[in-house]
């Protein structure tokens, strides 16, 4: 009846307290006389609102109601600045892709957070989720499972963020996030971290000192940079040893623009880079490589086997190593040891 925020009545603890999960998804043990049942009929129709208002309330151990809960913030001294982070939290420690994947959103600061979390695909923004955080909390935005990794959207990043009391205002953050699937199928991309229990995998919503080193540039400098990078259309990531190439045919990882570009014209630039690096790898005597191209449709997949099977017939290729690339890759035996 004090209350900041809500919650969901989660199970019953004894006659006179139940177990209340506000919106970060904390259980706050809480006196059953200090729940205010919030009206949940806005949604139905003017008929099963009459209905209902005529049936006695349920009991907490017979439904889940919303309930409002006191929340109160929670100020650790020395976090004043703004420390955002996305998050994903593997439900399977042992094999993190194979079970849910949960992503929160981080406020590791003694701000107030207004966000707007969406999904980029297509050219479309779609919104997921949007509310209010309180200081030094966290807030469960979604759920992947294994077969989404390999569809993943851009992710958007509106936030707002504010103290009670402050000598002047905040500029807003606008972040976009485009991750590789590859990263998740990875078992040390999962780590340690003061936030969660369970090893994740954690983004900075922020790029500390980046404004200060733009304010340092002159208009002459920054429009060398602009003009550079309008240059470089084509991005190549690779890690290599004189024993393995490992090359991502991910678009995403080729080009740093693919609007106006068909699927098919994709699926060109993809199979170039392919034939392009595996003639590379066998000029310099690589005894392997990895081609990485995900799961999704199976297009690239096909295409790329077929040609190892056709003018590349001497070479012996598999699919790569799951605990290392999950399904998504193919390694090719150029040369025996």
């Amino acid at each position: 009846m004090n209350a900041v925020g809500g919650g969901v009545v989660k199970s019953v603890i004894n006659k006179t307290m139940v177990n209340v999960e506000d919106y970060d998804g904390f259980e706050i043990p809480t006196l059953i006389s200090e729940l205010v049942v919030v009206d949940d009929t806005v949604s139905m129709d003017p008929e099963k609102r009459s209905n209902r208002a005529r049936t006695p309330e349920k009991k907490p151990e017979q439904a889940e109601e919303k309930v409002q809960v006191k929340v109160e913030p929670k100020y650790v001294a020395g976090k004043d600045d703004p420390d955002f982070y996305l998050a994903f939290v593997p439900q399977n420690e042992s094999n993190p892709v194979d079970g849910e994947l949960k992503v929160y959103l981080v406020n590791n600061s003694n701000n107030f957070v207004l966000y707007n979390y969406s999904h980029l695909k297509d050219k479309t923004y779609r919104s997921v989720d949007s509310g209010k955080m309180n200081p030094n909390s966290k807030r469960y935005l979604e759920s992947f499972t294994r077969m989404d990794l390999n569809e993943l959207p851009e992710f958007q990043f509106q936030l707002i963020f504010f103290k009670e009391e402050s000598a002047g205002l905040e500029s807003p953050v606008v972040k976009s996030l485009r991750l590789n699937p590859v990263k998740f199928y990875r078992q040390n991309s999962y780590e340690k971290t003061k936030f969660f229990a369970l090893p994740a995998i954690v983004f900075s919503l922020l790029e500390p000192g980046m404004d200060a080193e733009i304010a340092k540039l002159t208009e002459s400098e920054i429009a060398k940079v602009v003009h550079e990078k309008d240059e470089q259309k084509v991005v190549v990531k690779r890690a290599s040893s004189p024993d393995l190439v490992e090359i991502d045919l991910h678009i995403h990882e080729l080009l740093e623009d693919t609007r106006g570009l068909s699927n098919h014209e994709m699926l060109d630039v993809q199979l170039g880079r392919f034939r392009n690096e595996l003639e590379t790898a066998i000029a310099n005597g690589t005894r392997k490589i990895v081609f990485i191209h995900g799961v999704g449709n199976g297009t690239l997949k096909l295409e790329l086997r077929k040609e190892l099977s056709t003018k590349y017939k001497k070479y012996y290729f598999q699919d790569a190593s799951f605990k290392e690339y999950g399904y998504g890759a193919t390694m090719v035996i150029l040369k025996n040891a």
